[in-house]
């Protein structure tokens, strides 16, 4: 992922009388008339899964998220659920599901451990998993920043200083030049809003440097993206944009807008949506809200932004605290058929979504605890050492809805939509969309 623990909310407090304002401005309309039967997302739709490497490898090398785990997160990180030694195991999982896509990141910190020194043994580690899954049918999607960077780049200030930008495409053109061959799809940055806001709260940031790690990201991405097109013909490339309610405007003003004309997709997170003024400004990933709907109007919201572009859902997903049932009642299997649902409500509706990505495949470390549960496949790894991959009720139903193309026609979703939502507002509210209910 990705961005549950770490987008903690205050800036939401502050933005949540704001909401109220938009409830009593919106006067939401009466849903839509029943809607049509959703036809299948068809063969050329790419289902997919996604990790990361910080978050999934184990084994990690000196970083700015390895100290930072050292040093204060409430989970120690062990070696997560070492992906490093069971990549074949997970690959074949997810094959066995029928995905055509996988992300995993490429981890900087792997590959150049020190200044000016490039590590051959990390290269091979991604080498071999890139290589398995291609042969497993599946197409890498390749991160270059997953929020992590070696510590020694830590110590020289990071993005708090101008030289990242050069020692960031050093290393960024170092993976193209390895992996442009096997034809990947590419993002640059992970949910490049939350990114600063996780360094100033590490101390790894000033907040009055926040701007100006923007512009870095800003440079980063765009020159990046020229390279990658340079040796990779017919490149698809983009930033994974995570879909924050109340605050996207920020987002687009300080880094979506000033990369809009270097991206070939747009990449998308969404994970929960909020009624207007809700109270629950700060919960744990596990208790987020779940609008499964929200996820159209975010589709809807960045087809607005970005007319024209294709529309990937890079990470979408659903905690539970330690695998255990969510308060609400939903079910990873309901929240994910019921999110089909709406892809699908999606593209009928005009919009060009064209893939879809599950966060994760497995559990992993949530940027610094083990307890919010993410998995189609779930691993205790504070309690078993043997770090066997569960399925969930999950995994069935993902495997069912990638034979299908989706949900049946005549779907009824697993809970009530809401009659107006902080999710692209206030379109959202005046134009709220329903769906058949069980």
């Amino acid at each position: 992922m990705n961005s549950h623990n770490r987008r903690r909310r205050g800036s939401r407090i502050a933005i949540a009388a704001l909401a109220v304002s938009i409830v009593a401005l919106c006067a939401p309309a009466t849903g839509q008339a029943d809607a049509p039967p959703v036809p299948p997302l068809g063969g050329d739709f790419l289902w997919g899964v996604a990790s990361s490497g910080f978050q999934s490898e184990g084994y990690a090398p000196d970083s700015n998220w390895r100290r930072h785990a050292g040093a204060t997160a409430p989970d120690a990180y062990r070696d997560s659920v070492d992906f490093y030694h069971h990549y074949r195991e997970d690959i074949a999982l997810a094959r066995d599901l029928g995905v055509k896509v996988y992300r995993i990141s490429v981890e900087w910190a792997r590959i150049q451990p020190r200044p000016g020194e490039w590590d051959e043994d990390g290269f091979a580690f991604y080498d071999n998993v890139i290589g398995a899954i291609r042969a497993a049918g599946m197409r890498p999607m390749i991160t270059l920043d997953h929020w992590v960077y070696p510590g020694w780049e830590a110590d020289r200030g990071g993005w708090a200083q101008p030289g990242m930008v050069d020692d960031w495409l050093a290393s960024a053109r170092r993976v193209v030049d390895r992996y442009a061959g096997d034809d990947p799809l590419w993002v640059t940055i992970n949910e490049p809003f939350d990114y600063p806001r996780l360094m100033v709260s590490q101390g790894q940031l000033r907040q009055d440097q926040v701007p100006a790690m923007y512009d870095r990201m800003v440079a980063v991405h765009n020159s990046i993206y020229d390279y990658i097109h340079a040796r990779q013909p017919g490149a698809m490339v983009t930033s994974n944009v995570s879909y924050l309610p109340l605050v996207e405007t920020l987002t687009a003003l300080a880094f979506e807008d000033r990369i809009a004309a270097k991206l070939d997709y747009v990449g998308i997170d969404y994970y929960y949506g909020e009624p207007p003024g809700s109270a629950a400004l700060n919960n744990p990933p596990w208790l987020d809200p779940l609008q499964p709907e929200g996820i159209y109007y975010a589709l809807r919201h960045y087809a607005r932004q970005f007319p024209g572009k294709p529309l990937y859902v890079v990470e979408n997903g659903m905690a539970t605290l330690d695998g255990g049932p969510r308060q609400d009642g939903w079910t990873r299997a309901d929240d994910l058929r019921d999110t089909a649902y709406w892809l699908q409500r999606a593209r009928a509706d005009g919009l060009n979504v064209i893939g879809y990505n599950y966060w994760s495949l497995t559990d992993n470390y949530e940027w610094g605890s083990y307890a919010p549960r993410f998995g189609l496949y779930t691993v205790d790894v504070t309690s078993d050492p043997t770090l066997t991959r569960r399925p969930t009720d999950a995994v069935p139903a993902y495997r069912d809805l990638i034979a299908a193309g989706g949900v049946p026609g005549d779907y009824a979703l697993s809970h009530p939509t809401a009659n107006c939502s902080a999710v692209d507002p206030p379109s959202s509210c005046l134009q709220p969309v329903t769906g058949p209910t069980r």
